[in-house]
């Protein structure tokens, strides 16, 4: 009788544009795990203070509403969900105005502090097992995942990937998306709390020219190898 796979949890990092988002569901849906994207909890408060009137370039501000939305996060793979006080979020978060709020939002500590144990509760009650992936979620949300993954990818690899996210005008000036991205990078990897960096035990895996389904099977089988071992 074959036995089923031990539980595992997945942490993948990476800066924006590298695959995380579509490798990590792929890799969860494969394997039978659930999926946590830890980024759209971030936007989905920026998105819900901008809602509110919160001056999203006051830190002080910030960090007095960081408590008062109810975030929910749903976590199957072929449809995962995102809601702030029980309006659906998954659209309005990838909003122009989301996207150049949520690094602001994201560096205070005092946000990173509540979304930080909003993410360890839901990764530790997974049944079977999870996919989550951010920023810092091998290095500080989840420093003893079973796994990690550092994604990367060349700046240019990533103004392509995601200007094709994006419609109509914005996706027009690859210049300006790689620069965007660029900035967002420096803001992720330098602020205080929990910057964007590789964790010491993370497999680094540069796609920079890899499809998105060879980059699926290589963290699937890096999955599966864990697995095995435990």
């Amino acid at each position: 009788m074959q036995t089923a796979p031990a539980p595992v949890i997945v942490a993948i990092d990476g800066p924006s544009g590298t695959g995380k988002s579509s490798t990590s569901k792929a890799v969860a849906a494969k394997l039978g795990l659930r999926y946590l994207d830890t980024g759209a909890q971030y936007r989905a408060l920026t998105w819900w203070m901008l809602s509110h009137g919160t001056d999203v370039d006051d830190p002080a501000a910030v960090a007095a509403a960081a408590g008062r939305p109810d975030i929910v996060s749903g976590t199957d793979p072929a449809a995962p969900t995102i809601t702030a006080d029980g309006a659906d979020a998954s659209g309005p978060i990838r909003t122009k105005e989301v996207t150049a709020a949520v690094s602001a939002v994201s560096a205070v500590p005092e946000v990173r502090e509540r979304i930080t144990a909003l993410q360890r509760a839901i990764a530790t009650e997974a049944p079977g097992g999870i996919v989550v992936e951010g920023r810092d979620i091998g290095t500080t949300v989840l420093p003893d995942a079973d796994l990690k993954v550092f994604l990367t990818a060349s700046p240019e690899a990533r103004a392509a990937r995601r200007s094709g996210e994006l419609k109509g005008a914005e996706a027009t000036d690859l210049a300006a998306t790689r620069a965007a991205l660029l900035q967002r990078d420096t803001a992720d990897s330098s602020r205080k709390t929990s910057p964007l960096k590789k964790a010491d035990d993370a497999v680094e895996v540069d796609t920079t020219d890899l499809t998105l389904e060879q980059v699926i099977e290589c963290v699937v089988t890096l999955v599966e190898d864990k697995q095995q071992a435990r």
